[in-house]
This record gives structure tokens, C-alpha cells and sequence, in this order.
């Protein structure tokens, strides 16, 4: 299998390439707009580094990983459809932010939907990494959800470190599907301060969600609590704990990591738990374990966010920031 590396910045070294370079049927090709840490790259995991987007392209990999920085993401991905067809287009979170993961504008809702609708017109099979998906807790309570019939989500309230930002906006939607209105006020700091909104999902659901930078780094990055019809489910941290709640039951679960693992442990694991993921639907010539239209759905409402904010009005996400490809699972 052949697995092409576009950026081979710090991410690409530190959360990609240790568990791709001990895939026995991967080899690794790469290009940068820096040679030399392209060839670093290849001295340290193995592999062939080109010169050009073409060339890279020639070699016919059966996927391409874009791991360049969210603020040149759209240009070098515009770049590497412009140097001939790929079969499958692997991108970091988010899609894009031409100024930065704090800051994602409108115009980079409409950059990502006319890039994913470029590239699926091509024939190009899009995926994101969204690795909190592959966070154990997420899967273990994706299973209780469906195991123990908690039907519905109903309600959901989100407090949100930036860092965290758009994987949290993915994971809500995974539980709960997409938005439909958004009204959100934002503080002083302007556009990179803190926000906060209150949404209506399509579903049906309602929620609050609030973002900051102001959280301390060694605190809990993120804490979301979601209410179905027959149970709650609440998460802190990466990978952190996991209370679950039941309709009926005067008992709760508690799920916890033991002492010797720390959360930086368990996010390195979600890398390699969605990498893995993603090489196995390669394998099996099946669709990627999270398409790409789950980056641009994030990015759907952090515009509809941005407008709620900037117009103080509540905004009709679907209508104001329609989706090109409805019909593709998220």
C-alpha cells in the first residue's frame, strides 16, 4: 500500500508517521515546500521523497495524507488536484482555517464544501482524521448508546478548550446529527474570544455550546454532556471520564482511566486507532471510517456560529450554509 505525505511539519512526525512506518505493507512517499524536512522525514521512517505535487502524484499512492498546517490546507490541496488524480485524499483537522483553528470564518465553509465538491466530482475518495472519535470512551459510549437503547439525543451542553474546538463540534454531531439553528454571542477579545451559542440540532435536539482559550491547559480541555431519551452520557478530557446514566437505574457507571495512563497517552492512541482504522477501509476497498463531509458539516456550523455572532441573529444553518452532497453519511 502506498501512502503519500503532503506537510511534514511537527503533526506528521509526531502523530502519523511512527505508526505508519510499522505497517509492513505501507511504503511512505512525501513532498514539502521544504525539502529538507521532507528528507528528514525519509531518513528517520523510510520512504522517497519528490520534488513535485506531480511527480508524488505519478507514483500512483492509493491515498493521500494532507497534513499541512489548517492555514495553507485549501491551497495545497487546490495544488495537489491541480497535479492530476489521486484515489483517496486523507485530511487534518479542520479542513480549513485560513486564519488559524481559533478563528474559522465563512469563507472557509466555502472554501472546504466547493474543495470536498471539487475533489468527490474527480472521483477522489475524501476522509478527515477526527482521531476523538477513536478516543476509547468515545467508542465505548457509541456502544452503550446503541446496546442499551438510549434512543434520541434530546439535549447537550459543551464547554469547549479551542484546542479542542472542532473535534468537539464533530463529536456532537456524531451523537446527534446536524445542526439547524445557531444563536451565539462572542466576548470582547473579538473573533478569537470566547464564544457561546445555543443550537437546535435537525434531529430535534437543543444545546449550548461554550468555546475559550481561557481555560488552563493543565484543566480539563473540554466537557460535554449529552441527554438522550432514556440515558446520559457525560465526557471530560481527552479520554478522560466517563459517567453514564440510565432511566430507571438508582446507579451510575463510572469509567476512568487507571493512574498509570495519563490523557496524552490516550491521545497518542487515537491516532493510531484512527490511522488504523483508516488503512483497513484502504484495504478493504470500503468507505473511509469518517468521510469527508464530516469536515466540512464541522466548519457548516462554525460559520453558521461566526454569522449568529457578527449579524446577532439566529441563523438557519441548513438553509443559510446549505451542504453540496446531503446523501453522504457524516
Amino acid at each position: 500500500m502506498k501512502i503519500a505525505i503532503v506537510g511534514t511539519g511537527a503533526v506528521a512526525r509526531g502523530n502519523y508517521l511512527p505508526f505508519l512506518a510499522g505497517q509492513a505493507d505501507v511504503t511512505l512517499s512525501y513532498f514539502s515546500r521544504t525539502r529538507e524536512k521532507a528528507e528528514a522525514c525519509a531518513r528517520d521512517f523510510g520512504g522517497r521523497v519528490y520534488d513535485s505535487l506531480r511527480a508524488l502524484v505519478d507514483d500512483a499512492p492509493d491515498a493521500v495524507l494532507l497534513l499541512t498546517n489548517e492555514t495553507t490546507r485549501d491551497a495545497a490541496a487546490t495544488a495537489l488536484l491541480d497535479a492530476g488524480p489521486v484515489k483517496r485524499l486523507f485530511f487534518e483537522k479542520p479542513l480549513v482555517a485560513q486564519h488559524g483553528q481559533a478563528q474559522v470564518c465563512e469563507g472557509d465553509f466555502t472554501r472546504a464544501a466547493a474543495l470536498l465538491a471539487r475533489a468527490e466530482g474527480a472521483g477522489v475518495q475524501t476522509a478527515m482524521v477526527f482521531n476523538y472519535r477513536f478516543f476509547a470512551q468515545s467508542q465505548r459510549a457509541r456502544r452503550i448508546v446503541a446496546e442499551r437503547n438510549f434512543g434520541p439525543l434530546q439535549q447537550a451542553t459543551l464547554l469547549v478548550h479551542f484546542a479542542c474546538w472542532s473535534h468537539c463540534i464533530d463529536l456532537l454531531h456524531l451523537f446527534g446529527g446536524r445542526a439547524a439553528t445557531i444563536t451565539a454571542l462572542a466576548g470582547d477579545a473579538g473573533q478569537a474570544g470566547d464564544v457561546a451559542a445555543a443550537f437546535t440540532l435537525v434531529q430535534g435536539a437543543t444545546g449550548t455550546i461554550l468555546g475559550t482559550g481561557g481555560t488552563d491547559f493543565s484543566l480539563a480541555l473540554y466537557d460535554m454532556t449529552l441527554c438522550f431519551a432514556h440515558g446520559m452520557l457525560r465526557f471530560r478530557d481527552l479520554d478522560g471520564t466517563l459517567e453514564v446514566y440510565e432511566n430507571g437505574s438508582r446507579y451510575a457507571e463510572t469509567h476512568a482511566l487507571i493512574p498509570n495512563h495519563s490523557r496524552w497517552h490516550q491521545y497518542d492512541a487515537s491516532f493510531e486507532q484512527a490511522l488504523g482504522a483508516y488503512l483497513d477501509s484502504i484495504r478493504a476497498d470500503a468507505p473511509p471510517p469518517v468521510p469527508g463531509l464530516a469536515g466540512v458539516v464541522e466548519l457548516q456550523f462554525e460559520a453558521a456560529l461566526r454569522r449568529a455572532v457578527a449579524e446577532r441573529r439566529p441563523v438557519d444553518v441548513q438553509g443559510e450554509f446549505p451542504l453540496p452532497m446531503l446523501g453522504v453519511r457524516v
